[in-house]
């Protein structure tokens, strides 16, 4: 079963792969090894379903156990790439494809979690974003900070010269922020918004290295 969403047509039931600190956004690409039984069998599911596969984070890292309660937004992706390895694994890509709350989770389906997804407060993130209104200069300069404390290459001609909403989404998805910072990302309004707060995020981190001399040190 599915409903329609700005024309996009999407499941009303779906898979969930909680993960700590991982983020997936619309239109974001997020690379998978997956080789636990259970999300062998969701992604075999998938691939004859939908493809459609939800992100979700756990919502407190100190509860143990196969299944920690998880943050009640999450957002889709759809696989739009795999292989199998020798040994067993898949390997593939998501694509995120939209934002979705959690309305209740259904019994596990050979060990892996389902969900009643929300999508209709999330229907903006089907239409393709206008470039956000951010300050870029302000965000490059705080990166540029923030990637030399963590020592993180970056082609900067490439960095400088893409989108601001690819700019944004590759950023908030592949730096190491804390797991709240990267739910806190996931669930602002819009693409302008990711931006400010993701700005303010990279400012803080540069002020508080700043502060305790934790630069790098050889």
């Amino acid at each position: 079963m599915s409903e329609r969403v700005g024309g996009t047509a999407l499941p009303s039931i779906l898979p969930i792969f909680p993960l700590t600190g991982v983020l997936l956004l619309p239109r974001g690409r997020l690379p998978l090894n997956i080789f636990e039984p259970r999300y062998l069998a969701m992604t075999r599911d998938a691939l004859a379903g939908e493809r459609l596969i939800g992100m979700v984070q756990p919502s407190d890292p100190r509860v143990a156990g196969d299944n920690p309660p998880v943050y009640p937004t999450g957002c889709a992706g759809r696989i739009t790439s795999f292989s199998e390895t020798d040994d067993g694994r898949f390997l593939i890509t998501l694509t995120g494809i939209s934002r979705f709350r959690i309305r209740e989770e259904l019994p596990l389906l050979e060990g892996y979690r389902r969900v009643v997804p929300e999508w209709r407060d999330f229907a903006r993130d089907l239409a393709s974003d206008d470039e956000p209104g951010f300050d870029r200069d302000r965000l490059l300069r705080g990166l540029r900070a923030y990637f030399q404390h963590h020592q993180i290459e970056a082609d900067w001609d490439a960095i400088t010269s893409v989108p601001g909403d690819r700019l944004v989404t590759s950023i908030a998805m592949n730096c190491p922020f804390e797991p709240s910072e990267k739910q806190a990302l996931l669930e602002a309004t819009d693409l302008a918004e990711r931006a400010r707060l993701l700005t303010a995020i990279i400012e803080m981190a540069a002020a508080t290295q700043q502060r305790d001399g934790s630069g790098a040190r050889h």
